[in-house]
């Protein structure tokens, strides 16, 4: 491999900086829909009325004022969770293809469909969603909190978490359920006639708007027997503290994992990092923003290692361990510029964490109405990463129907010219918005 470019980094770093421009932001979007049908021609109990009138105007939420605290206990179920599935997802072959998913996305989708759920299904989805002992009160609040309190967290990072409700205007759901997601989720609840052709458009404008137009459409029709749609977008809009030097960037070999190599733009930046490295893995933080409250992680196999190994390692425990290793260290980075899209089916996922009797006939979400089940968990994605910063956007669809002080150490190199890990968190939370694998950017 052609790393001549690097070899004075030891004698010359410490008196070399890029300059840092300001360009335009870019923005990372996420969004999750839950879409609820009603099996056959059955429709949710109607004994009492959720919703009075279409385009109904929520009351604000019941939520104080005050200094928020994160429970740290939701974070840690939702990283647990997030690693599950991403494993779950990796298994076949981490090695196939790009992967990207958004683990809160989806965790805060089936945070909303679990407030329905009582029994065994209540169960079942607690053990997959890491919630045992956390109370539906004590969940409600952690998520109220962790929205207040991650929202625009810099003044040159912007996020913003937005949820709705979009019900057929012949259902009739259960008022504690509406009144959860309106006040704990600020969930916007609206009355829609589904049999009417603008119905689809109209909650697609909805997402469209709320991920600033990097998802255009979530639902493509509205079958006869459907009952309402829980959506969730998450929008992130930042730029890195350390912007790339565009004339930097230069065509280098990337190394797929069967070993082909293929030239791609590379993105090169010095400067002082978090950093940690071991035997198996390189790792460095490239924050955004003006504090820094935010970073991609990008993890790198050692040459004696691989993908695979890599994600036989990477568990909630271990993440957590190598978070606390990483120090401050002078050095030298080339990451590939990269753009990705996933799709992928959960059912199959989520059965294998433990949910499958909320796909099953034995399902119980009566906390939403009648006869529930859930039919489908779609989750779509898209990442671009280069110079000037981070654009993605994620979909997930669930359908449910009836039935300190150191060393001076030498500046590191840290060449990105292999399949490697990556995940987008909030550093003080301790938050993962988005994790994948790049195996050949696009």
């Amino acid at each position: 491999m052609n790393r001549q470019k690097f070899s004075g980094v030891k004698n010359s770093f410490l008196q070399r900086r890029y300059a840092v421009s300001l360009g335009r932001r870019y923005v990372l979007a996420a969004a999750s829909v839950v879409l609820f049908s009603v099996l056959g021609c059955s429709q949710v109990n109607t004994n009492t009325s959720a919703l009075a009138q279409p385009g109904l105007s929520q009351p604000e939420p019941s939520l104080q004022k005050k200094t928020v605290v994160i429970d740290t206990k939701i974070v840690d179920a939702n990283n647990k969770f997030g690693f599950k599935l991403f494993s779950e997802i990796a298994k076949p072959d981490i090695n196939a293809k790009n992967i990207n998913v958004s683990p809160t996305s989806i965790a805060i989708a089936l945070a909303m469909t679990y407030n329905g759920a009582n029994g065994s299904t209540q169960q079942a989805m607690a053990k997959t969603l890491e919630l045992q002992g956390i109370s539906l009160p004590e969940l409600n609040s952690a998520y109220a909190s962790l929205n207040k309190q991650l929202q625009n967290p810099d003044e040159n990072v912007q996020l913003n978490i937005a949820n709705s409700l979009w019900v057929n205007q012949d259902i009739s759901l259960r008022p504690d359920f509406v009144q959860t997601t309106s006040n704990f989720y600020q969930a916007k609840v609206t009355n829609l006639d589904f049999q009417n052709v603008t119905a689809t458009s109209t909650i697609n404008d909805w997402v469209k708007d709320n991920t600033k137009g990097k998802i255009d459409k979530i639902v493509d029709k509205i079958e006869p027997n459907q009952a309402l749609f829980l959506i969730n977008a998450i929008y992130f809009n930042g730029k890195w503290s350390q912007e790339f030097d565009k004339s930097q960037t230069k065509p280098q070999p990337f190394y797929t994992a069967s070993g082909q190599q293929k030239q791609h733009p590379m993105m090169s930046q010095t400067g002082e990092y978090r950093y940690y490295e071991n035997p198996q893995f390189q790792a460095v933080s490239l924050p955004y923003g003006k504090d820094g409250k935010t970073s991609l992680y990008i993890f790198l196999p050692k040459q004696n290692s691989n993908l695979k190994a890599f994600s036989e390692n990477l568990n909630a425990e271990n993440w957590e361990k190598w978070m606390s290793n990483f120090s401050k260290r002078e050095g030298a980075i080339s990451l590939p510029r990269f753009q990705t899209n996933y799709d992928i089916t959960l059912n199959d996922t989520l059965k294998a964490l433990g949910m499958g009797e909320a796909f099953s006939n034995k399902a119980n979400f009566s906390g939403i109405g009648d006869n529930l089940t859930i039919s489908q968990v779609k989750h779509k994605t898209f990442i671009d990463v280069n110079e000037e910063g981070t654009e993605a956007s994620a979909v997930t669809s669930v359908g449910i129907v009836a039935t300190s002080l150191r060393e001076p150490q030498e500046p590191f190199k840290m060449i990105v010219d292999r399949p490697f890990f990556y995940a987008i968190r909030d550093n003080q939370s301790k938050n993962i918005w988005f994790m994948g694998v790049i195996v050949e950017p696009a």
